[in-house]
């Protein structure tokens, strides 16, 4: 699996913590940027990230990072078959991949310490997706009045 990560400046310094740890899970990470902590715009970057993970076919997630982790996620749910969801607890991390199957992962910079950000993104790797009748319902929902919306 490999991970697209993208930033603004404000989740410049967590993504790079978030890149060694993945790759010391064995991960290959495609980095969109943002490279540096010069002041910067999130769309620019989530948007390149959020694409390759929709063309992927599901070899592919994403995690996107800024100051809240709000915009980055508003930013990615604009991508056709995106389902990107903010986390900053455990529960978080992992009910949006077991209930949601979730393909990107939001996180703040400000908001989380990189040892939380860890635990966090360690649950949401490998967390399943149920697979339950119910949450498939919701989401061939979510694709359909995506779909009907563009």
């Amino acid at each position: 699996m490999i991970i697209a990560l993208a930033s603004d400046h404000a989740g410049y310094t967590l993504k790079e913590e978030i890149k060694k740890y993945l790759h010391s899970l064995g991960y290959r990470v495609e980095d969109f940027g943002a490279y540096s902590k010069k002041p910067s715009d999130y769309p620019d970057f989530v948007l390149k990230a959020a694409k390759a993970v929709a063309r992927s076919n599901g070899k592919m997630r994403g995690i996107v990072f800024g100051g809240s982790g709000i915009g980055e996620a508003i930013v990615a749910n604009k991508v056709k078959g995106i389902r990107a969801a903010m986390a900053f607890n455990k529960y978080m991390a992992r009910v949006t991949r077991e209930h949601n199957d979730s393909n990107v992962l939001s996180l703040g910079g400000r908001i989380l310490t990189p040892t939380v950000a860890k635990k966090l993104v360690g649950i949401w790797l490998e967390t399943p997706f149920s697979g339950s009748e119910r949450h498939v319902r919701r989401i061939r929902k979510i694709a359909k009045y995506e779909a009907r919306s563009r």
